[in-house]
C-alpha cells in the first residue's frame, strides 16, 4: 500500500481482502492505491464523468461528492447502510456478492467492478456441474430464478429458465455482473439513489472483456439504467489529481 495503512477500515476488512492487499499486483491493491489518494475525503462525480470512457453513453456533466466505501466499508470502518440486508435478500445465506467499490453521493450510487488481469466471473456451481437447474433438478432450485428479490430475469433478458440438457446459460456467462446489478438495484432503492454500474479495467484488457460486457449491456431491460452503465480505464483514473 502506498498510503493510508493506519485507516480504521483495515480493522474490519475481511481477511481475504487484507491478504490480497499485500500483493502489489492484485486487484485489491490497485483499487486502494489509485482511489484512496484521490478520494480525500470524497471523489468528484464530475471528474469521473469528464473522463473519456472505453464504453458508455453521454451523461449530463454535473458534480457531486462521492464518498468511497471499499468492499462495503467507509474509511472509519462503518458498513454501508443497508448493504447487509440487501446482500441477504439477493444472495441468501451462501457466499455473498463482493462489490469492489461503492461511491455514494446525495443523489447517486456507483458500484464499481474492478478488473486487473482476470475476467468477468462465471457461476461456480455451473462450472463444477452442480447447477440446481441443469445438473441437480428436483433437489433444489437456483434463487436467481426463484426468489423475487434475486431474480435476474426481472432486470436482464436472459431468456427462459435453464432445464436439464441446456447449453451454457446466460446466467453463467454474466453471473458476476448480474449479481452485482441486483445488489445495486436493491441498495439504490433503499437509499433512494440513482444507480450506476461501472467496470474499471486496464486499457490493454478491454479487448478481452468487451464482447461479454456488450452482451450483458444489451440484456439490461431498463433504459434509464442502461444509460448509467460505463467502462473506464485505470489509466484514466490514475491521471486524476491526488
Amino acid at each position: 500500500m502506498l498510503a493510508g495503512s493506519a485507516e480504521p477500515v483495515f480493522g474490519v476488512l475481511p481477511q481475504r481482502i487484507l491478504e490480497d492487499l499485500r500483493h502489489p499486483r492484485s486487484e485489491s491493491s490497485l483499487i486502494w492505491n489509485l482511489v484512496y489518494p484521490r478520494a480525500q475525503p470524497t471523489l468528484s462525480l464530475l471528474s469521473l464523468l469528464e473522463l473519456r470512457p472505453l464504453w458508455g453513453s453521454h451523461l449530463g456533466l454535473r458534480d457531486e461528492a462521492l464518498r468511497p466505501y471499499y468492499w462495503g466499508y467507509e474509511l472509519g470502518g462503518e458498513r454501508l447502510t443497508g448493504l447487509d440486508a440487501v446482500l441477504e435478500s439477493v444472495d441468501g445465506g451462501g457466499q455473498q456478492t463482493e462489490v469492489d467499490l461503492f461511491l455514494l453521493g446525495e443523489q447517486d450510487l456507483v458500484l464499481v467492478e474492478a478488473k486487473r488481469n482476470g475476467g468477468l466471473g462465471r457461476c461456480g456451481r455451473y462450472l463444477s456441474a452442480r447447477c440446481p437447474e441443469i445438473h441437480l433438478p428436483g433437489t433444489a432450485s437456483c434463487r436467481y430464478w426463484e426468489i423475487p428479490t434475486a431474480l435476474f430475469s426481472a432486470s436482464l433478458a436472459f431468456g427462459s429458465r435453464p432445464i436439464p440438457g441446456s447449453d451454457s446459460p446466460l446466467c453463467n456467462l454474466h453471473y458476476q455482473l448480474a449479481r452485482t446489478l441486483k445488489v445495486g438495484e436493491g441498495l439504490a432503492s433503499r437509499l433512494n439513489r440513482q444507480l450506476h454500474l461501472w467496470l474499471w479495467v486496464p486499457a490493454a484488457r478491454w479487448a478481452a472483456l468487451e464482447r461479454d460486457w456488450l452482451d450483458f449491456t444489451d440484456r439490461v431491460t431498463e433504459a434509464q439504467l442502461w444509460r448509467h452503465l460505463r467502462v473506464l480505464e485505470w489509466e484514466a483514473i490514475r491521471r486524476l489529481p491526488t
